[in-house]
């Protein structure tokens, strides 16, 4: 199959809009003869039930939430693509709850109806549509929307499927990190790295990643799904609670409370001191001056808390301060001084603030959507791997590399090891499709890495690199990294597969899911086997077999027939659990086998 193509010559063809889909907002944009642009304001990111029944979004939905909170949702993006039980600790911090009949699918009950969050984001990305057909005067069906880079697959699909319900086709899924380097054209740079910091209402993230010749590969991301502008408004809550006697406001009252300490937030990061003033439902009035100085001091852990994630998130990417040549800041939260100040302190650099936090997502995700409309020509267009990508291991089991629906241009690499002693030549076996084994996917290239270190198995390292070009032409190289030697193949873009031979594919992937997924794991738990067998035999012809006392030889002959035995079963959990028995019953040999190598690389050395 060719590199995914559409056609947007036609005059007639609706505009592709760039949305941000926000935990707290949404913003929705679009290209024009300048550059991108938003279309309309913030879209607050929640939904409420009127009292005749039925959902709104956006600002109009945030006033429902002040005056009757238990029937509006907000912060859904915290729950998309995952489970009751993986969301059973914070859906106690919102007035709505889960469905009982939630099982597979999360649902939550709002009055007297339910909705799961994909549908919740749904009525979010429909307000978004309705405001950039306003503004355009023209239909909208197509969009490129944002998510976090940390996203797994479920939740990258629960998001195609809310544009799908609003009657959008999502075209591209873009991390929230590589949008907002695009809004600041950092793509244009040919070589650099690019910190992204990322503060916003519910959560906070940190993402490094590395451009190459205009592809963003991802070196490392950390954060905190629980962290952000939201912790910053509790705090000044709980200090208003205090206040007004250590009782906690009714539900109500606490929506005034958030909307006021939030005007007062905003208000600090422009001016030296704001004012909260609320007017309770018991006619109580509660008033209180924050100077900007008293405010950073409250708010300081709280920014702390956000340095951590950082320092993590270098030392994952493997790269230093003095190695990062961009900083970008994003979320509504990077507006605060102190946030702006720890950032520039830990990164020894001035952090980009020229484009409006809350729109640069938003402004990036239209970037992308120029992109794919042929309106942006000067970047390199990015497009997606109709089949996953990887090379087979050990027992005929496929390493994937790149998976299906990977934005192209895209870089991946992983590390390998041999399997024998002295092993000299590695072949790398390039492969395509969806399934686990090597004989269910289709072959691409083979090669050999010659003249490699002869090393013991287990100890050669092999980086095998796949990078796609904006052309859909794959380059697939390995390289020894203790002797620098490095061999390449390059694989035409098509790989000659038509559009329903791809379709077949993926779905015999899934047809086969469970089969292959159990025919792997009995692969895998025999390649192990394998591996102490031949360790075993090797030990045989050593000292430290013959140091054993008779009982323990015969224990380890006894666990090697019994491994033996279960080796051909189609059981995983026979051969795993028989290869753990071999495995206790060898301790001591392996015990000594290390004692003798010690003994002989310590031979004629003097320690003082």
């Amino acid at each position: 199959m060719g590199t995914f193509q559409i056609d947007f010559g036609a005059e007639d063809a609706s505009k592709i809009v760039g949305i941000d889909l926000g935990t707290t907002n949404s913003l929705v944009a679009a290209m024009d003869l300048t550059g991108p642009r938003i279309l309309g304001p913030i879209v607050p990111s929640i939904v409420s039930l009127t009292a005749e029944g039925d959902f709104i979004a956006g600002e109009e939905a945030r006033s429902l939430l002040l005056e009757n909170p238990e029937r509006s949702i907000y912060s859904a993006k915290r729950l998309m693509g995952r489970g009751a039980q993986d969301v059973a600790a914070e859906i106690a911090l919102f007035p709505f709850r889960i469905a009982e009949d939630s099982e597979a699918v999360l649902k939550l009950t709002v009055g007297d109806r339910t909705l799961t969050p994909p549908e919740v984001a749904a009525l979010v990305l429909r307000k978004l549509r309705e405001q950039a057909e306003e503004n355009l005067g023209s239909p909208v069906t197509q969009a490129v929307v944002t998510v976090p880079a940390y996203f797994n697959d479920a939740q990258r699909q629960a998001t195609k499927d809310a544009g799908r319900i609003a009657g959008l086709d999502v075209l591209r899924l873009v991390n929230e990190p590589t949008a907002a380097a695009l809004a600041y054209g950092l793509d244009k740079r040919k070589q650099g790295v690019i910190a992204v910091y990322d503060l916003g209402g519910g959560t906070f993230d940190i993402s490094i990643l590395k451009l190459h010749d205009g592809i963003f590969e991802v070196l490392a991301t950390n954060g905190d799904t629980h962290l952000g502008g939201d912790d910053i408004d509790n705090l000044l809550i709980q200090i208003a609670a205090e206040d007004l006697g250590g009782v906690a406001p009714a539900p109500a009252d606490f929506q005034k409370l958030r909307h006021a300490v939030i005007r007062a937030k905003e208000e600090l990061s422009f001016q030296p001191s704001a004012r909260i003033d609320v007017t309770l439902s018991d006619g109580r009035a509660y008033k209180r001056d924050l100077t900007r100085e008293q405010f950073e001091k409250l708010i300081l852990p709280i920014v702390d808390r956000t340095l951590g994630p950082c320092r993590a998130a270098l030392k994952d990417a493997g790269v230093t301060v003095e190695q990062i040549d961009e900083v970008v800041l994003v979320g509504g939260s990077t507006r605060i001084p102190l946030v702006r100040s720890a950032v520039r302190n830990l990164f020894r650099a001035e952090p980009h603030t020229e484009l409006n936090p809350d729109e640069v997502v938003a402004l990036g995700a239209a970037v992308q959507a120029g992109i794919l409309s042929g309106e942006v020509s000067d970047t390199l267009l990015l497009d997606v791997t109709p089949l996953s990508l990887g090379i087979e291991t050990m027992g005929g089991v496929v390493s994937k590399l790149i998976h299906r629906n990977s934005t192209i241009p895209s870089l991946a690499t992983e590390q390998f090891t041999t399997s024998v002693d002295g092993q000299r030549n590695v072949l790398i076996h390039v492969l395509q499709g969806e399934r686990e084994l090597v004989k269910d996917c289709r072959s691409l290239a083979r090669f050999e890495l010659k003249d490699i270190d002869p090393v013991p198995a287990g100890l050669a390292r092999i980086e095998v690199k796949f990078t796609i070009d904006a052309n859909g032409i794959l380059n697939v190289s390995a390289q020894d990294l203790r002797t620098g030697k490095e061999q390449t193949v390059e694989v035409k873009p098509s790989y000659g597969l038509t559009d329903d031979q791809v379709e077949a594919m993926i779905l015999e992937s899934v047809e086969h899911a469970e089969d292959d997924f159990l025919a792997r794991q009995t692969r895998e738990a025999r390649v192990e086997a394998d591996h102490i067998l031949q360790s075993v035999e090797k030990a045989r012809q050593s000292d430290a077999w013959l140091q054993l006392p008779d009982t323990e030889r015969t224990g380890i002959d006894l666990a090697v027939n019994q491994l033996l035995m279960a080796y051909h079963s189609d059981d995983h959990h026979v051969i795993s659990a028989q290869t753990e028995k071999l495995n206790q019953a060898t301790m001591t040999l392996a015990e000594n086998m290390m004692n003798t190598a010690v003994r002989g690389a310590l031979k004629g050395t003097k320690i003082n």
